[in-house]
């Protein structure tokens, strides 16, 4: 229910998903989703996500225009395009309990993965992978993207591999997930994904995500990252133990 509960938490949690998809790679904007399924059901927080992130998509088109790597993104969205048909057809059959370990399982994945590179135990640069195993890899985009707007992580394993400058690889995961989520929308809308309930969260909520867009492409050459993911770890871990939790009992 839309009460007042929801937009307190909604409100940080989506200026939040404008700050990382603007500054930082996109990696960590689906934690608003996470964040969302702990008030909301998770088809519910899905839907309401899509159209504030490509709100937030469309603003951050303009500072990074034409700085990104085409054949990069070609390659993951090319590759994504299986994984988000998968991503439809399970959720066609499954339960929200699913989706909640689904989210929460992505959730705490994703601040292993993050521990893992700051301590070593993954050296991504060391390889360049090749344009195979970006379109394998955009599956995996694709189908963590439909199921918890989660496609970042898998998307950088990709593109960090590929010797981008820190603007190129901000710019290529900007115009990726503005291509992506566009897709995304037709099978949400048939989903019935949508609803009076998500149009009137969208509306209000729309304010948060130019100011965490507007916020994120400054951010992008002021803050570090190491504080922005910082945070972001801890509200992931939390969130997604939660979530998976909640899925078990």
């Amino acid at each position: 229910m839309l009460d007042l509960t929801f937009f307190l938490v909604a409100g940080p949690a989506v200026f939040f998903a404008g700050v990382s998809k603007a500054g930082f790679g996109s990696g960590a904007a689906f934690a608003a989703a996470s964040i969302l399924a702990l008030v909301v059901e998770p088809g519910l927080a899905l839907g309401v996500m899509l159209p504030l992130l490509m709100l937030i998509d469309v603003s951050s088109l303009r500072p990074y225009w034409r700085k990104w790597s085409a054949p990069d993104a070609r390659l993951l969205i090319l590759g994504a395009l299986p994984g988000i048909a998968l991503g439809a057809a399970l959720y066609r059959v499954a339960s929200p309990d699913l989706f909640r370990l689904l989210i929460g399982g992505v959730s705490v994945a994703f601040v292993v993965w993050q521990i893992s590179l700051a301590r070593g135990w993954l050296r991504l640069r060391r390889l360049r992978l090749s344009d195979r195993a970006g379109l394998g890899l955009g599956g995996v985009v694709g189908f963590t993207t439909f199921v918890s707007h989660a496609g970042g992580p898998p998307a950088a394993v990709f593109l960090l591999t590929r010797g981008l400058t820190k603007t190129q690889f901000q710019a290529t995961t900007v115009l990726v997930f503005w291509a992506l989520n566009i897709i995304k929308f037709v099978p949400y809308a048939v989903l019935g994904m949508f609803t009076a309930q998500t149009f009137t969260a969208n509306l209000a909520l729309a304010p948060f995500a130019l100011l965490g867009t507007w916020a994120g492409v400054r951010a992008h050459h002021l803050v570090s990252e190491r504080v922005f993911f910082g945070l972001t770890y801890v509200l992931l871990s939390i969130t997604g133990a939660k979530l998976i939790w909640d899925g078990l009992t």
